[in-house]
């Protein structure tokens, strides 16, 4: 399956410590680019990112983008440690008895001793193995849309090889018509100007002619790079450089059958060649 490179996805993760949203934007590109924008206390993760994306694509220009959420996480991380709150208040009571004074304890005081609360601590390499794993469902969320796109462009290419096809061979139709037009076209001429002439005089010019206005080997590499085309949409895969190659050979060979036209139908057919070629092209551009 062929893949497009214009896509987007959006992956939220819910944890214990936050919550977290991955977003990719994808567009053409020649090569594979990717530009990540995360929280500052992430940056060192952003060389794992780009190898977990190297792995997954090929081609195409990818903005990714990290948004972080630990404040549910904060607001549940204090604790009271209840066992020693306890035994630092008998302590105080205690301490009172054996004064013979009564004195109020401060509270905060007793929040403020070591040990009394506690801070529930996020497990770093926990939430870098989320974080991950989120992107990682972010890029396959976005391969599958770029092969949804994929299945469109591949229809809209094959309506066009269609299309090309059906023009090659009306073409190679036209071609004996062509030749025995010619051959009557000069005939005409030599009657006209009352020339004198011999028919061997004329099978000569006629072969002279017929190699000027050949076609068969531009039509047979039309054919052959059409089949290439075909086989490898079907084939699929990472396969935008290639098909974008083949489009350069098919339309030298188009504008090679232009330039050796000498009927408006095949001057016709050339066009609409070139145009069905200028139309997958546009398309190819976006393939992977």
């Amino acid at each position: 399956m062929i893949r497009s490179m214009t896509a987007f996805s959006r992956f939220a993760v819910e944890k214990d410590w936050g919550n977290a949203t991955w977003e990719i934007r994808s567009v053409n590109s020649r090569f594979l680019e990717t530009n990540f924008r995360l929280p500052e206390a992430f940056r060192y993760l952003e060389f794992k990112f780009r190898e977990v994306a190297r792995k997954k694509l090929n081609r195409g220009k990818l903005d990714c983008s990290l948004r972080l959420d630990t404040s549910s996480a904060a607001e549940g991380g204090l604790s009271l440690n209840q066992d020693m709150a306890r035994t630092l208040l008998e302590s105080h009571q205690a301490l009172q008895e054996m004064a013979g004074i009564k004195q109020d304890i401060e509270l905060t005081r007793v929040l403020s001793w070591p040990g009394v609360t506690q801070t529930s601590e996020v497990d770093a390499e926990q939430m870098e193995k989320d974080l991950v794993s989120g992107f990682e469902q972010a890029l396959s969320q976005l391969i599958s849309m770029r092969e949804r796109e994929g299945q469109s462009l591949a229809e809209i290419i094959n309506q066009r090889l269609q299309g090309m096809t059906e023009q090659v061979g009306l073409v190679r139709e036209e071609m004996p018509a062509i030749i025995q037009w010619q051959r009557e076209k000069l005939l005409n001429r030599f009657e006209e100007v009352k020339l004198e002439f011999e028919e061997q005089r004329v099978e000569q010019e006629m072969v002279l002619l017929a190699q000027k206005v050949d076609v068969d080997e531009e039509l047979d590499r039309l054919d052959t790079h059409i089949n290439e085309v075909t086989r490898l949409v079907k084939k699929g895969g990472s396969i935008g450089r290639r098909l974008d190659f083949l489009m350069q050979e098919l339309n030298r060979e188009a504008n090679t059958l232009g330039s050796k036209s000498i009927n408006a139908k095949t001057t016709a057919a050339s066009v609409e060649l070139k145009v069905l070629i200028e139309q997958m092209r546009e398309q190819i551009q976006n393939i992977e």
